[in-house]
């Protein structure tokens, strides 16, 4: 059996199992289990079968992403997909593993793999602007060499330990983890309409794995809204001083955190920019900016989401895996309507349904100078 190593583990998170079951069971202690947004009970939340969740480092971003694990629902699993970013490796498609099963350092048993799905999602192919879409496969270094796929697998395996004690990690749900290149959106319509049929099962849950605004000059990406609100208009969409303090929905203002705010003129800033006094900081631009990426897909409009990258140029990482699970979400929805042929009758009655809700926003700092830089992450859930 060939088993992917838990590469960044020892680094980026701990690799001792024990100390690195303590510090996830306290992360996801400390999420609220109730009253989280409104409408929303009781954790994990029935038919909350994806998320997405951050990826950096774990003593960046472990606390915010206890908040989507904390949501994700798992017990009519049969597999877990993993989409994920590729930081390293080139590729215009996605991409699936070539290995038997992944390491973590929560057991010395391996999480395997569903062979039979990977296969099946092999043979699959559909032409595009007279391309070929087809998913490729990453080797063993490549899968190895890229960390946005590993850094969801403690949270995840540990949730299975929890679901299922008294069973070994071979039986638990397998994984079916799909790195997603630097695509185009048709190509993303064309992988989101391969991985319809398996986002409409519930039996298969979804983790999306990304980061949100990369701000800062060894990003190449500085861009600043003038006018964007100071002090940002929701405490929900600010970083909380201390990491690992948390604010909730409850605490907040009645601001709806989901609608669309006005993006307003953005500049990219040089080092000899000013930011005016009494104007909006590089970190509340950075919060104006990411937030309107959240309000796009909380549309579930892939258009709409496509359409804010282009206009602020943010630099989600994980942009690719969240398109491509939109437009499989919009497909559908598309074959729902014309299995019906009465578009009315076949309104979805729960508006939140299919919609990611954000529950987290943090930044790994506040930049206030051109000279500084920072990460930031969100984690979110959809009901399917």
């Amino acid at each position: 059996m060939t088993v992917r190593e838990a590469s960044h583990a020892g680094s980026w998170y701990s690799g001792n199992g024990r100390q690195l079951a303590t510090q996830l069971d306290l992360w996801l202690s400390k999420v609220p289990e109730k009253d989280i947004l409104p409408g929303v009970e009781k954790l994990p939340l029935p038919g909350a079968r994806v998320v997405i969740s951050p990826h950096a480092g774990y003593a960046y971003s472990g606390p915010c992403a206890a908040w989507a694990y904390k949501c994700l629902d798992l017990s009519k699993a049969k597999r877990i997909f993993i989409l994920h970013p590729s930081h390293h490796h080139h590729l215009s498609t996605a991409a699936l593993p070539v290995v038997d099963a992944y390491e973590t350092p929560l057991s010395e048993t391996p999480l395997p793999l569903d062979h039979e799905t990977i296969k099946h999602l092999s043979s699959l192919s559909t032409t595009v602007q007279g391309r070929t879409v087809k998913f490729t496969t990453m080797s063993q270094s490549v899968d190895e060499a890229e960390h946005s796929a590993e850094m969801q697998l403690p949270y995840i395996h540990r949730l299975l330990q929890k679901l299922y004690p008294d069973q070994s990690e071979s039986s638990y749900p397998p994984l079916v983890p799909i790195m997603v290149g630097g695509t185009n959106a048709a190509t993303e319509e064309a992988l989101g309409k391969m991985l319809a049929p398996y986002i409409a099962d519930e039996e298969n849950a979804f983790v999306i794995s990304s980061d949100f605004c990369h701000w800062g000059s060894r990003f190449g990406y500085t861009y600043y809204v003038r006018d964007a609100p100071s002090p940002a208009l929701s405490p929900l969409m600010l970083p909380n001083g201390v990491r690992g303090e948390f604010t909730t929905a409850k605490g907040s203002t009645n601001e709806d955190v989901h609608k669309m705010p006005t993006l307003g003129q953005g500049e990219e800033l040089r080092s000899n920019s000013k930011i005016p006094k009494e104007g909006p900081q590089i970190y509340e631009s950075i919060a104006h900016v990411d937030r309107a990426c959240m309000c796009a897909i909380a549309t579930g409009k892939h258009s709409e989401f496509l359409g804010v990258l282009r206009e602020t140029g943010n630099t989600i990482c994980g942009r690719h895996p969240i398109g491509v699970f939109m437009a499989g979400v919009e497909e559908i929805e598309r074959l729902e309507r014309e299995k019906s042929q009465n578009e009315a009758a076949n309104a979805n009655t729960d508006p939140t349904r299919r919609k990611f809700r954000f529950m987290r926003y943090e930044r790994s700092s506040d930049a206030v100078n051109v000279r500084d830089s920072s990460v930031s992450y969100v984690s979110a859930f959809a009901v399917l």
